[in-house]
């Protein structure tokens, strides 16, 4: 306890983010889902003729360009779109907008059990009651138990993180159509790579409580800029402009905008590192279940495996960064047998897998 700081900050528990290398450390980087692809050619462009007189000016409040290129991306208006500094900044607001307790007393949001680590946290910072929904077997989300529940609203990742498993869009209508009066919130950071799945923002013409949650920090291969949007009906959109105005109006730099701008629109680019990440996940499922590995059919930039019984999640993490390659363990004891796997280039998956058949 600190007695300078107020009782949320002391009772917090925060999220906890995939180990970082020190400086100058040469490791093998799959703990955090980074793209190991570099960013659309014409972002190196773009930064080459941004002109930095430009920096002595606030950016827009809005991200303007980011969200027509969004929209022009997705098929939508600039009304359907929010922009913040990074998804998590997005996810932040929309728990603030939409779920906290003070406007909706006594109701819970709902969010799988097994899911986005970073829900919990939210909902315990910002005085949420959160009811967190059990995965059917093999992790699946099920989303008739998402239906009937009197709630404030419900979050789901699609993909869900760490397990990389899919609803189908005919399955987030079923839920939609089921709690019609709270929001629900679609967080779809992994669905652009997802075979043959069309994103939920395809349905908020239909839905006017849907919100989908997007973030360049994946497919676009722009982490380290920390760009994410929300698409949505327009009074959810103004809703989260009022959060946000109220907390921080300039969210994105200009730097970061016109680099967004710039990715979004490369969709060539976009769509030739996504398959060769798609293809790469294949094999690397495939290597993994022939050493025996259980793996889910994972949608998302990541695999979810148990090891075989002869070597525990936990020693085989040990050992995989004794060796300089990092993956991400969860200590949670349902999940502690597993292991979340970021897909990498195929040198290093190769590495990794050589690695692993060192160990057991």
């Amino acid at each position: 306890m600190n007695k300078y700081w107020n009782k949320k900050i002391n009772q917090a528990t925060p999220y906890v983010a995939g180990e970082q290398p020190r400086p100058g450390q040469k490791v093998i980087k799959l703990n955090t889902n980074e793209n190991p692809y570099p960013p659309s050619p014409k972002v190196a462009e773009a930064l080459r003729s941004f002109d930095t007189a430009d920096l002595r000016l606030y950016p827009n409040t809005n991200s303007d360009i980011v969200r027509d290129a969004v929209a022009a991306v997705y098929g939508i208006e600039r009304k359907n779109v929010f922009v913040g500094n990074g998804s998590d900044e997005v996810l932040a607001l929309c728990w603030q907008t939409f779920f906290e307790k003070e406007y909706n007393t006594g109701k819970s949001v709902l969010t799988p059990e097994v899911s986005y680590s970073f829900y919990p946290v939210y909902s315990s910072f910002y005085d949420v009651r959160c009811e967190q929904v059990p995965l059917r077997e093999e992790w699946r989300i099920e989303p008739g138990d998402y239906c009937g529940k009197d709630c404030c609203g419900i979050a789901i990742a699609n993909p869900n993180a760490p397990t990389g498993r899919l609803l189908s869009i005919d399955e987030i209508r079923m839920i939609l159509d089921a709690n019609p009066d709270v929001p629900v919130l679609i967080d779809e950071a992994y669905a652009d790579f997802a075979e043959g799945y069309k994103t939920a923002a395809s349905l908020i013409s239909e839905y006017k409580n849907l919100i989908v949650v997007m973030t360049l920090s994946k497919s676009y291969s722009l982490a380290g800029i920390r760009m994410g949007f929300a698409m949505g009906d327009e009074e959810l959109i103004t809703g989260l402009t009022m959060a946000r105005d109220s907390f921080n109006s300039y969210p994105g730099d200009r730097v970061a905008q016109k680099v967004a701008e710039t990715a979004l629109l490369d969709r060539d680019y976009w769509e030739k590192t996504r398959q060769a990440i798609i293809a790469t996940r294949r094999w690397v499922t495939d290597e993994l279940r022939g050493l025996g590995f259980t793996l889910t059919d994972s949608h998302a930039n990541f695999v979810w495996a148990k090891p075989p019984k002869k070597i525990d999640a936990q020693t085989l993490y040990n050992c995989l960064k004794a060796k300089g390659i990092l993956i991400r363990y969860f200590s949670n004891p349902k999940i502690s047998d597993h292991l979340r796997i970021t897909i990498g280039t195929d040198e290093e998956m190769k590495a990794l897998i050589d690695a692993i058949r060192e160990e057991i």
